[in-house]
């Protein structure tokens, strides 16, 4: 293909991710990121099978395996330690495995190979609010918060989040609505012993659909390595409208709580001293029924957030970065058409977790206390037949789609290697 002038809206996974992709097939790429300084912030998330893929095309895989940890299996239990959910990911091949990820160290990886690729352009501080709606004749203008005007590009890709304002600037239809449901994070020290059994697993507590904690091991955090320790990320489950109710309430009640309910938890609640160390992130479900116009794509939050409850959001993303450059190298002489082959080759996969993330979320996080039960009961019965623990475990690996039965091949250079894992 001919190289085109490409702008990419937002500096997070999915931009980056793309910029690298389409940088490397030769394009002219610009990057407007709207933070004047990005850095590695945020909590714990979990690069599945299909994220080591991308990360692995891109060059950047190892850089991310030695600051992870290795996850084996999904454990989620009832407060009196009935296992609801138990899935290991040896169920689909010896060679797959979770990476338990500080965000950071996901940023710090793209974001670098970024600054460091001489076809990116990138301009940090500047956000961009608007796309003219008309185009001009090399591509489509770009409207800053300051009224600057950047572009033309001819071809677009907006990649700023959930949040995006950007998804009203073209003609195809969408729906954008705030989960009631968010979650409290830490990130600290994990200091469970190193031959406790349950380490290399994400853990959940439940109690009804009200009480839901996770520890993800998260492994050494962005940064040099040497001399770190092994970090855990703590979630808890909250309504976003009880966040002012939760702070009134002191951090001794909430840590009360959290100890009556999973014990375990209590060194990682010692190293909590103001409620200023506990992050809030709220979610969004945003559904697009085109992700893409002739000249204009949307990827990642931007296109299809959803809740966290699979722990695909930044999996998707780069996988939509990679298809895209796919797209675009099997369509060399029409942008309008590789981009209907982009949204082709990505109907089937966000379709299936879009479903599935909505249906299971009232599950966990929901007012809906009759699910508690029912949960309870069918959960372990569907980890109990073989076919179906298989189909929940695929979903757990990001692979799944369609209907669940077709799947996605990730590279077999990814998955036997045994590369060694930070702790």
């Amino acid at each position: 293909m001919r190289p085109l002038d490409v702008g990419i809206i937002g500096g997070g996974t999915a931009g980056c991710a793309a910029a690298l992709v389409l940088a490397r097939q030769g394009h002219r790429v610009t990057l407007y990121e709207r933070v004047p300084d990005p850095g590695p912030v945020g909590a714990g998330i979990s690069l599945q099978p299909t994220g080591q893929h991308v990360l692995h095309r891109l060059r950047l895989l190892d850089h991310v395996l030695a600051r992870g940890a290795r996850i084996d299996r999904l454990l989620c239990e009832t407060a009196s330690r009935r296992t609801i959910v138990s899935l290991a990911y040896r169920t689909c091949g010896e060679g797959y495995f979770g990476l338990g990820l500080h965000r950071g160290v996901l940023f710090e990886a793209l974001w670098g190979a970024v600054l460091a690729t001489s076809s990116i352009t990138v301009r940090t501080g500047v956000e961009i609010v608007d796309l003219e709606r008309t185009r001009v004749p090399r591509g489509r203008g770009l409207v800053d918060r300051e009224g600057g005007r950047h572009g033309p590009h001819e071809l677009v890709v907006v990649a700023d989040g959930a949040r995006s304002q950007l998804r009203d600037d073209t003609s195809t239809s969408k729906r954008a609505v705030p989960y009631p449901w968010g979650a409290l994070w830490f990130v600290g020290r994990d200091e469970r012993p190193r031959d406790d059994a349950r380490t290399p697993l994400l853990h959940q507590v439940c109690d009804g659909t009200q009480r839901f904690l996770g520890m993800l091991p998260t492994g050494l955090g962005p940064g040099p390595i040497e001399g770190k320790p092994p970090l855990v990320s703590l979630f808890w489950s909250i309504r976003t409208d009880t966040r002012e109710a939760w702070r009134r309430r002191g951090l001794t009640a909430w840590k009360d709580e959290v100890r009556a309910l999973a014990p375990e938890a209590d060194g990682v609640l010692a190293q909590i001293e103001d409620e200023a160390q506990v992050l809030f992130a709220g979610y969004h479900d945003v559904v697009m029924h085109r992700w893409a116009t002739r000249d204009v794509v949307y990827l990642g939050d931007a296109a299809h957030a959803t809740s966290p409850q699979l722990g695909q959001g930044a999996n998707l993303a780069l996988w939509d970065a990679m298809e895209l450059g796919d797209a675009l190298a099997t369509e060399p002489r029409d942008v309008a058409a590789a981009l209907g082959r982009y949204s082709r080759a990505r109907e089937q996969h966000l379709a299936y977790y879009q479903v599935t993330t909505r249906w299971l979320t009232p599950f966990f996080q929901s007012d809906a206390t009759w699910l508690g039960p029912l949960r309870d009961v069918a959960m372990p019965l569907l980890c109990s037949v073989p076919f179906t623990a298989r189909m929940m475990t695929r979903s757990m690996l990001g692979v799944a789609s369609g209907l669940g039965f077709g799947q996605l091949e990730v590279d077999e250079v990814v998955r036997p290697r045994g590369l060694g894992i930070g702790a």
